[in-house]
C-alpha cells in the first residue's frame, strides 16, 4: 500500500509530441527523440552521419503530414492535452491527500526537470515516478529514468523516491482495457478479430535482456483472458516498424494484408501499449492501417480507443500507484 506524506510529489511522464504541426517543431522533436541513444543504439559518429544526412532533411516533411492530420485546432496534439487531462483528472482524484500531482515529457515540454524542479520548490520530500508505459523498455521506461536521474544528480539534498517501472500486468490496467473493449463490442457486436496492436522494437534488444516483449505478450493474453476469447478470436501485433533491421513480429501492416485472403474479413484493433491516444493510434493504426486493411479486402475496420482520460483510466493509475 502507497503511503502518502503532506510533502508527495507524484509525476506521470509520458514520450513528448513536437509543440506544432509544422516542419520546424517536427524536425527540432525528431533530433530530440532520435538522438536519445537508449532510442537508436548505433555507435554516436555514424548515427549523427544518418541522422543529419538522411533523417532529418527528409522525414520532418512526412511526419509533419500525419501529425496535421489529428492535431487539434484548439487542444494541439493529442498525446499532449489528453496526457494533461488524465494527469489533471488524477490530481483531483487524490485531492485531500497531500500530493503534488502533475506530468512531464521526455522530449519536448513540459520536460522531466522542469517539473522535478517545480516539486523542489514546493518542498516535495517523497517522489513517485510513473511513466506511462505499461510494458518496460529500456528505449522508454529507462530514458525517463536516466532523465530523471540526470536532474536529481545535480541535487544536494534528494528526495526519497520510488519509480514504477512498468504494470503490464496490474489487475487495474488489464481489467480497465478489457471493460473499454467490451463497451464497444456493446455499442457494436464485436468483429471476427481482435487485434492487439504494440509499438514495435528491433528484435536485437530483446536479445540483449529487454523484456518489453514478453510484457507486451503477458498483456495481452491477460486482456484476452478477461474477455473470455479463445485463442483463435484474437492476436498479437507489433507495429511501427523504422528502419531496415528486422523488428519484433508479426508486423501490424503485414498481417494486416494478409488476413482478408485468409477469410477474416472483420476486424477490431485496439492498442494497449498507449496509456493515450497518439500519432501512431490515431493517425497509423485508425486511417493508415484501416486502409491497408481494407485495400486488401477487408469489410470492416474498428479502432478502439485507448484509455484516454477516462475514469476507468484514472482508477487505473491510482491502484497502479496503490492509491
Amino acid at each position: 500500500m502507497f503511503m502518502a506524506t503532506p510533502k508527495t510529489g507524484i509525476l506521470l511522464a509520458n514520450l513528448g509530441s513536437p509543440s506544432a504541426p509544422t516542419v520546424p517543431a517536427v524536425r527540432r522533436f525528431l533530433k530530440e527523440f532520435l538522438w536519445d541513444p537508449r532510442v537508436v543504439n548505433l555507435p554516436r559518429p555514424i548515427w549523427w552521419l544518418i541522422l543529419h544526412g538522411a533523417v532529418l532533411p527528409f522525414r520532418p516533411g512526412k511526419s509533419t503530414q500525419a501529425y496535421q492530420k489529428i492535431w487539434d485546432a484548439e487542444k494541439g496534439s493529442p498525446l499532449t492535452f489528453l496526457t494533461r487531462q488524465v494527469t489533471e483528472k488524477l490530481a483531483a482524484r487524490l485531492a485531500g491527500q497531500g500530493l503534488q500531482v502533475t506530468y512531464a515529457m521526455r522530449y519536448g515540454e513540459p520536460s522531466i526537470a522542469t517539473q522535478l524542479r517545480q516539486f523542489k520548490e514546493q518542498g516535495v520530500e517523497q517522489l513517485v515516478v510513473l511513466p506511462l508505459y505499461p510494458q518496460y523498455s529500456s528505449t522508454t521506461t529507462a530514458s525517463v529514468y536516466d532523465d530523471m536521474v540526470k536532474e536529481l544528480g545535480q541535487w544536494r539534498h534528494l528526495p526519497g523516491f520510488r519509480f514504477i517501472s512498468d504494470y503490464h500486468q496490474h489487475p487495474a490496467y488489464i481489467a480497465a482495457i478489457a471493460e473499454s473493449i467490451r463497451l464497444a463490442w456493446q455499442e457494436q457486436a464485436k468483429n471476427e478479430l481482435l487485434l492487439m496492436s504494440f509499438h514495435g522494437l528491433p528484435e536485437q534488444l530483446t536479445k540483449w535482456g529487454d523484456p518489453y516483449f514478453h510484457h507486451c505478450h503477458k498483456t495481452a493474453a491477460l486482456i484476452a483472458g478477461q474477455l473470455g476469447l479463445s485463442d483463435q478470436e484474437w492476436k498479437i501485433v507489433f507495429q511501427s516498424r523504422f528502419g531496415k533491421a528486422q523488428w519484433l513480429k508479426p508486423y501490424c501492416v503485414d498481417t494486416l494484408e494478409a488476413l482478408p485472403g485468409q477469410w477474416v474479413k472483420t476486424v477490431d484493433m485496439v492498442c494497449p501499449g498507449f496509456a493515450v491516444d497518439c500519432l501512431e493510434t490515431l493517425e497509423e493504426i485508425a486511417m493508415e492501417n484501416k486502409h491497408v486493411f481494407m485495400a486488401a479486402g477487408g469489410e470492416a475496420y474498428r479502432y478502439i480507443a485507448c484509455l484516454n482520460d477516462s475514469d476507468a483510466h484514472v482508477e487505473a493509475l491510482a491502484g497502479v500507484l496503490g492509491i
